[in-house]
């Protein structure tokens, strides 16, 4: 193995250290965000459902969500507001956290960026920074929001529960990135990691190694011991509550600022409506956010979770009884401080002649602006400080926290 390939791997660890080497624990009190990004633009629509909208069931035939039908009824959504509904999958999970205040959700929101590439429009939104034709020759692949964000907010330990260092932390501090695949089994044994120690044994490079070996082995302990508990080997995305639990572990001891991502959200073929391919994801996914939620314990009042994607997708359903790429999406905000239980942000009457592009629905809330005036908020940031985070942006303050 080369250093450089060994580097890359475990000196990113670097930052979440002591001098001793030694896990440090984020200040109890303290906020923490997590980024849940969905990765390949969830339909929203049939998750929070327009139920209001005589347009939607007239344009999704096959795959509309029915209308609120009282509590015991399975199929009907939950209704939120007079013109809003959650999906029934999420009626034991996401309901009683907006029925308590403890989530919201807004509509109309997303990015300008009108690619609908799922890699230029995820890029684009990960960095955070005005489109490129607006920037002036300042559009820096190499700087993400959130490790901007991190870099303003003062000793906010940062992670991303990943296979790779995602967009939105690159930049000029070191992220640790953990993988949650391969949970409960080290990424060295004890042999392994003896024959690395050696190899770099009076290196100036050997603190490094050893603090990131050090690192892989507590987390993976921890991770382990989560594991056990639950009495599942694998990762997988019905097993996000198991995933969402050593995250929320994470985040409450270690943690205030971290970024998972899930995939499986492109729904082009047979999405299915309460039951089927989007709302067995969906249902995981309230899952592993209750979960979550009940593993930060206390810490769950200093959180806020952002629920988010690339796009929507097309209002219409398909010929394949799928939904094709978008435009604006439905975000989701929980937390145990959330000013929640409602519907936030700019919002319009859903007809066909108020869709984008005669097909998607439009953004009305754009995700800079709302996510930094949130971050404004949450940390008690200056102007200043939030310029840095989102350039040339201007934020709105929706009252979320």
């Amino acid at each position: 193995m080369q250093r450089r390939d060994l580097l890359k791997l475990l000196a990113l660890s670097a930052p979440a250290l002591t001098a001793s080497g030694r896990l440090f624990a984020a200040p109890a009190g303290s906020p923490r965000f997590l980024l849940i990004f969905l990765r390949g633009g969830y339909d929203c629509a049939n998750v929070v459902v327009p139920c209001s909208s005589s347009y939607y069931y007239e344009a999704r035939p096959n795959i509309a969500v029915a209308k609120p039908a009282g509590p015991s009824a399975a199929d009907g959504a939950v209704a939120l507001d007079a013109d809003w509904a959650l999906t029934p999958v999420l009626r034991q999970t996401i309901a009683p956290l907006y029925a308590r205040r403890e989530a919201l959700f807004i509509p109309f929101a997303g990015t300008e960026d009108l690619s609908r590439s799922h890699f230029e429009t995820q890029d684009e939104i990960e960095l955070g920074q005005p489109q490129a034709a607006d920037a002036k020759g300042s559009h820096d692949l190499r700087s993400g929001f959130l490790s901007r964000l991190a870099g303003v907010v003062n000793g906010a330990a940062s992670i991303a529960f990943t296979d790779s260092l995602p967009v939105v932390f690159r930049g000029e501090a070191d992220v640790p990135n953990i993988s949650l695949k391969g949970v409960g089994k080290p990424v060295f044994d004890a042999r392994q990691a003896a024959i690395l120690s050696a190899m770099y044994a009076g290196h100036h490079l050997q603190p490094e190694v050893e603090d990131g070996l050090q690192l892989r082995q507590e987390v993976g302990r921890l991770m382990e011991e989560e594991m056990k508990e639950a009495s599942r080997d694998a990762i997988t995305p019905k097993g996000f509550e198991l995933e969402a639990r050593r995250v929320g572990r994470l985040m409450r001891e270690q943690y205030r600022i971290g970024f998972i991502d899930v995939g499986g959200w492109d729904t082009h073929v047979n999405e299915g409506a309460a039951q089927g391919a989007l709302a067995t994801n969906i249902e995981s996914l309230g899952r592993g956010i209750q979960a979550l939620a009940q593993e930060l314990a206390g810490e769950w009042r200093n959180t806020v979770i952002a629920v988010i994607s690339e796009f929507g997708r097309t209002f219409r359903e398909n010929g394949n009884r799928g939904t094709d790429h978008g435009h604006g999406t439905v975000y989701w905000l929980l937390g145990g401080s959330l000013s929640g239980g409602r519907i936030a942000g700019e919002q319009t009457h859903i007809a066909r002649a108020t869709l984008f592009q005669d097909r998607d629905y439009p953004v009305l809330n754009e995700y800079r602006a709302v996510f930094g005036g949130l971050f404004r908020t949450l940390w008690a940031l200056s102007g200043d400080q939030v310029e840095r985070v989102f350039p040339l942006s201007t934020p709105v303050d929706l009252k979320l926290v």
